[in-house]
């Protein structure tokens, strides 16, 4: 079956009693059971069955099937955010005197995580350039357990190869693990180009609509996790099963971050349009990308599918679309603003991959935190914006860009904004 087909008419594990044709919202903290017996071989794992929602619940299950079927994932877990998801998985994967191989280039709170939260915890960061596989082969030993990267970095733009980078890891028993959150499975079969591990904020391409938060932690079913040391002892007892299985009986249960059922319903219900509307936006940004190209007024764009990316080759080799972020640069601040300001159809917000079009500067908002000379080594200016793309009429799109780039000064502001240092999307 194909993508959308396969969303539409993926079966829940059990049928519903009413045979309600769109799985129900089991709005319950916890579950009755007929028989002692019953629960007590639930809590034993000799027994499906749900306990207490915080663990599992059917509507969150129906949601996790779901995704298996579409994605031919071999195992899913379903969190609360994106951010629940990456904290979930490493967790799972490492513990103190560890070290964890990834990049710079990565969205803000997972730097923030990785540069803070883990270090003090005893987990060693090295940043390395993901296209750089040398790099990558000098700074793996055997306390590596895992290289995070971004399929797409944002708003960098930057693509790995992963097939490169696989190799390499499968040399020292090192899992590869993706966020794919830019490139959803319908553009980018992560599996097949070596990714063991994805990880996705559903709050964005799934949910569409950008009216729920959550995550999710998808293994493909590539590693073997008896080679990982702190699986191993899983491995024992539960197989391939091993990472899915420290996950839900102790990382995800222990820490809590649970999706609601209520989410779990309306991301199942943005998976039967994803595939639609993830083309659409896709095919709209590249035009959007190409138009901004003929523009005086900007300086650069980027978008990788743009012949003239740096990430053109990569992306083009392992994707059959680009994702929905076109970045762009004016000439500074004030032009960049006065930009945003002009804008009629399309939202100044944070979110991307949003059914809407978003625009932020992010030098000035995402890494606003970091000092100058930090920002200026991720890549950013101030005069860059980053535009997620949206499902509009790609021709009303190019009309409000047009109008919004003919603008000769920024109206001052009464006062300075207050400084804000919390991380966004």
């Amino acid at each position: 079956m194909g993508f959308t087909t396969k969303a539409l008419h993926s079966k829940p594990a059990h049928k519903d009693t009413y045979g309600a044709m769109r799985f129900p919202i089991y709005q319950s903290a916890a579950f009755e059971f007929d028989h002692a017996e019953d629960l007590e071989a639930v809590f034993k794992g000799q027994k499906m069955g749900h306990v207490y929602t915080r663990s599992s619940n059917p509507s969150i299950e129906a949601l996790e099937l779901q995704i298996k079927a579409i994605s031919g994932a071999f195992g899913v877990l379903a969190t609360a955010t994106g951010m629940a998801a990456i904290s979930n998985l490493l967790f799972a994967l490492l513990k103190s005197g560890d070290n964890i191989i990834t990049t710079q280039y990565l969205f803000g709170n997972t730097l923030s995580l990785f540069q803070t939260l883990f270090s003090d915890f005893g987990v060693e960061v090295r940043f390395v350039d993901v296209n750089n596989i040398e790099e990558i082969r000098a700074n793996i030993d055997e306390k590596s357990r895992l290289l995070f990267c971004e399929s797409v970095s944002n708003p960098q733009l930057i693509v790995p190869d992963f097939r490169a980078i696989k190799a390499v890891l499968s040399e020292h028993h090192v899992p590869l693990v993706v966020d794919t959150t830019m490139t959803p499975w319908n553009i980018f079969d992560a599996k097949k180009h070596g990714v063991d591990v994805e990880i996705i904020s559903a709050t964005k391409y799934i949910s569409g609509g950008g009216h729920v938060l959550g995550g999710l932690i998808v293994d493909n079913g590539t590693f073997e996790w008896q080679h990982h040391a702190n699986l191993a002892p899983y491995c024992k007892k539960f197989g391939p099963n091993a990472f899915i299985a420290r996950l839900r009986k102790e990382t995800f249960r222990n820490l809590g971050a649970t999706l609601t059922a209520q989410s779990a319903a309306l991301l199942s219900l943005g998976l039967e349009t994803l595939d639609l509307r993830v083309k659409r936006s896709c095919e709209n940004a590249l035009v959007v990308a190409k138009h901004l190209q003929t523009k005086s007024e900007v300086c650069h764009v980027d978008y990788p599918l743009l012949e003239t990316s740096r990430s053109y080759e990569n992306a083009s080799k392992q994707f059959s679309g680009g994702g929905a972020i076109v970045t762009f640069s004016l000439a500074d601040k004030k032009n960049a603003y006065a930009f945003l300001n002009k804008l009629k159809l399309i939202r100044r917000g944070t979110n991307i991959q949003d059914n809407k079009s978003l625009a932020i500067a992010p030098y000035h908002t995402i890494y606003a935190e970091y000092p100058e000379e930090q920002r200026l080594a991720y890549e950013l200016n101030e005069g860059m914006i980053r535009l997620s793309v949206g499902i509009e009429d790609v021709e009303d799109l190019l009309e409000d860009i047009d109008q919004a780039l003919f603008v000769e000064t920024l109206e001052p502001m009464a006062s300075e904004p207050e400084k804000s240092y919390a991380f966004d999307v």
